[in-house]
């Protein structure tokens, strides 16, 4: 690993781009303790025992919103304005459909689309939890006059923007996917707020010593083997052979190789959890600004994290963007037309709609496997904070996005240092 290390510092091209995400990170982290205007920081501070909203924005945030800071919002506006720009290039918008598929060109029209939809979203997000905590929260605001609301709305949205270009800015120029290193960011440092919750909760309170350090030790035996499982399922490979018939390209003869088809079960990575935990904030956030109904009383009463009902939905919306990512990244009908047109085919299935079905049936199995597994993961807070007492919202959501954002990262760096002929991290047996 120390080798590994070390390599990657003799490679400029590789040490720059880590050091520019660094950087950017930097940034995200100093930006997190700026406060928006007219604006008292300090009474938030026991928001997130008694608003379940705070605590799942705040863990997205790394503590941005606890502060109430340019940068409260995160970049939750953009996963939700990329989940809408995807959903709407499905068939719904034809022009989106005919963009989804024109390559590179296609994509940056839908990336300036998204891009519009996160400002949109993000001014009516900022307006909601501006409105929200103040009247949740006493003495928040300094000024509550329309230009003080404005102002705060403006400069969240701002904040989020910011956000925005800073995550495609280290996809850019830096190392693993920009958006998702941002949330990395966030989580690792709520890590310190978690330890201070366990801390307060097991060991500064009267009862047996003992016990708490039997607790302590059995939550990392629990992490470790959390993190073992997470690294067990993101690895997980169904390899479909792939045979090449011999052609005769003029004098040449080729073909005839044997290969296979990677197909990971789970290929959506981090994604749907993410999608869902940030989709599911926005009924609460609407409950809460609209005037109080019958309505918004049920969404505050049901749709709170840690509910069953909350609970049910995020697990209904991870299985759903695992299998809607997936065949986004993978079209069995690409797959098998690529193949048929360079003579491939897998043995015992004919080429062309056969094949396609297949692969779809293949894909369908593991997929489901991948799916569960993030859904059985995204419901281990809620059963954490029952035994444990602790309010700690996604904590395996969040560990599941750490670990997996971390094995993408290691992946891109991985193969820098072997396209440069040094060894990596990862040993394949």
């Amino acid at each position: 690993m120390f080798t590994a290390i070390s390599n990657i510092w003799k490679v400029s091209d590789l040490r720059n781009r880590i050091l520019f995400t660094l950087l950017m990170i930097l940034v995200f982290r100093i930006g997190s303790y700026i406060p928006v205007p007219n604006v008292n920081a300090k009474v938030l501070a026991d928001a997130s025992a008694t608003n379940p909203l705070f605590g799942m924005l705040n863990t997205f945030s790394g503590g941005a919103l606890q502060n109430y800071s340019i940068f409260a919002m995160s970049i939750t506006p953009y996963i939700t304005a990329s989940i809408i720009v995807q959903l709407l290039a499905m068939g719904v918008i034809p022009k989106f459909e005919e963009w989804q598929k024109e390559g590179e060109a296609g994509r940056k029209r839908l990336a300036q689309i998204t891009r519009y939809g996160t400002v949109i979203l993000g001014l009516i997000q900022a307006f909601g939890l501006t409105v929200t905590f103040s009247r949740t929260v006493s003495g928040l605001l300094v000024d509550t006059s329309w230009t003080s609301y404005a102002l705060i709305t403006i400069t969240l949205t701002a904040g989020t923007a910011f956000l925005m270009w800073l995550g495609e800015q280290i996809t850019d120029k830096g190392i693993g996917n920009g958006i998702s290193i941002i949330i990395f960011a966030g989580i690792i440092a709520g890590v310190e707020r978690g330890a201070r919750q366990i801390y307060a909760g097991w060991f500064s309170n009267e009862g047996p010593l003992g016990m708490a350090f039997v607790k302590l030790g059995l939550l990392i035996v629990g992490i470790v083997l959390l993190i073992a499982a997470i690294v067990f399922i993101y690895q997980g490979v169904r390899r479909v052979p792939v045979q090449y018939a011999k052609r005769v390209v003029g004098r040449k003869q080729v073909g005839g190789q044997s290969t296979h088809i990677p197909l990971k079960v789970n290929a959506s990575g981090v994604i749907p959890v993410i999608f869902a935990s940030s989709l599911l904030t926005f009924p609460m956030t609407l409950a809460q600004f609209l005037p109080k109904s019958t309505v918004t009383d049920w969404i505050q009463a049901n749709l709170a994290a840690g509910h069953p009902l909350y609970v049910s939905f995020e697990v209904l919306l991870i299985i759903f963007f695992t299998y809607f990512y997936t065949f986004i990244q993978i079209n069995p009908v690409q797959l098998a037309d690529g193949m048929k047109k360079n003579g491939g085919f897998i043995p015992g299935i004919r080429p062309g709609k056969p094949t396609e079905m297949f692969i779809t049936r293949v894909m369908n199995r593991i997929t489901l496997a991948g799916a569960i597994f993030l859904a059985a993961i995204a419901a281990l807070p809620v059963i954490f904070m029952n035994v444990s007492g602790l309010n700690m919202y996604f904590g395996g959501t969040g560990l599941l996005i750490v670990v997996g954002v971390a094995l993408e990262t290691m992946k891109q760096v991985e193969s820098q240092l072997l396209q440069r002929h040094y060894k990596g991290f990862i040993r394949n047996r």
